[in-house]
């Protein structure tokens, strides 16, 4: 099996996690990621906790199959190695406030006249366009300004930020897929272009119900908690035991639901009968499901609801769903050696599931900040010297001697 990026090799500047996320992704797709970090302090992320023996887990299960050089761009040594690579690559990462890399000489327009092949991902805080684009952001900033907070939590009060970096991940997985479609377009025309993703706007656009409520009704939605605003039942509701998700996503799914606890005529009720019907009456729905459902503890309701094809799931821990024998035998939990070689660290695996690709079981260690320089610079040296075999005279095809002589 091989894996479908495996012929692509990518130089990766990005630090933190927007940038490290999207490389992580196409490294799992069998791109080799070369990773450039300032040296002596490297990616900011290898001075997050927890740590294990002074390295970073959180670096490590962003970072995993990467190589790592430690650049100066500012020195003119280490700016020769870097051209090298920028020859050499298919794809150049960075995630710098806009102007940084046009500061240092290495901007798209310059990049663009001197490697036509290169294509350049850009991953910011709000592009590279726009009144704003040369302010500073963060996750939580992106959450708040793009709209995600102000849905997030409990109805009449505080807004909250999602608990996962939605801001950083999100725009990753959008520069992500711009590079994959630029490949794709290279082989076409040949030449690379520009990917430029915002992570403002990468919130903005997972907010599908949130924008279609705002643009027909003109009002804003705000803070529904577990509830989906636009569906019901579609929420946690109470057992003996436990809280509960139950997901109806259609009529006939809760005429079943209502046959199953032993209410069937709700169905047929006005203000149950359709889902706008059991939106507008959520809170009386939610009182007589939870009647019901108090009754029972948590694994009782989940047999039932399970058995007869409705689409519930207890509200599991990390550690919980790390555990989970679904997901462990989709391999998502994988071991990832520490670099030390001593107790390995626990990720997440990949999600992309291909039919030509072998699945992850395991992965590579995370790199130590400029590991793998003499690796790298071996690569270049032999990317070099197979360039000059290729245009040396004697290596230019000849004619068939039929042709010759003709």
């Amino acid at each position: 099996m091989t894996a479908p990026l495996e012929d692509i090799t990518i130089l990766d500047l990005t630090h933190v996690l927007a940038g490290p996320y999207c490389s992580m992704i196409l490294s799992d797709l069998g791109a080799k990621v070369i990773k450039v970090e300032q040296p002596g302090t490297g990616d900011d992320t290898r001075h997050f906790p927890p740590f294990r023996d002074g390295h970073s887990a959180y670096f490590a299960t962003i970072n995993r199959n990467k190589q790592s050089i430690a650049l100066n761009l500012k020195d003119d040594a280490d700016r020769a190695v870097f051209e090298r690579l920028l020859d050499q690559v298919d794809v150049v990462m960075e995630n710098f406030r806009p102007g940084v890399m046009e500061r240092l000489g290495y901007g798209w327009d310059s990049l663009s006249q001197k490697y036509p092949h290169l294509i350049y991902g850009a991953v910011s805080g709000f592009g590279h366009t726009g009144p704003d684009a040369l302010r500073p952001a963060y996750d939580m900033v992106v959450q708040a300004r793009g709209g995600v907070m102000s849905i997030t939590g409990e109805k009449n009060r505080e807004p909250v930020r999602v608990g996962a970096s939605v801001g950083d991940i999100v725009a990753g997985m959008f520069l992500g897929h711009g590079l994959l479609a630029a490949l794709y377009q290279r082989l076409r025309t040949g030449r690379g272009q520009k990917v430029d993703v915002a992570m403002l706007d990468s919130q903005l656009a997972i907010l599908e119900h949130a924008v279609a409520i705002t643009s027909e009704t003109g009002v804003a939605p705000g803070p529904s908690g577990a509830r989906h605003p636009s569906i019901a039942p579609f929420e946690a509701f109470h057992t003996a035991d436990g809280l509960l998700v139950i997901a109806c996503g259609n009529n006939a799914l809760f005429a079943q639901f209502c046959k199953l606890i032993g209410k069937p005529k709700w169905a047929t009720w006005p203000e149950f009968e359709t889902n706008l019907a059991r939106c507008e009456n959520v809170m009386l729905l939610r009182r007589k499901i939870e009647a019901v459902t108090l009754a029972h503890p948590r694994a009782h309701w989940i047999k039932q609801f399970t058995d007869a094809g409705i689409p519930c799931a207890p509200i599991q821990t990390v550690a919980e769903a790390m555990q989970d024998p679904q997901i462990l035998a989709r391999n998502m939990v994988v071991d990832m050696p520490a670099p030390d070689g001593k107790k390995p660290f626990m990720a997440a695996g990949n999600p992309i599931k291909m039919t030509d690709m072998e699945d992850m079981v395991s992965t590579g260690p995370a790199p130590l900040l400029d590991g793998d320089r003499a690796q790298i610079l071996a690569w270049l040296d032999q990317q070099d010297d197979a360039a000059r075999r290729a245009a040396r005279p004697d290596n230019v095809p000849t004619a068939p001697a039929a042709s010759r002589t003709a």
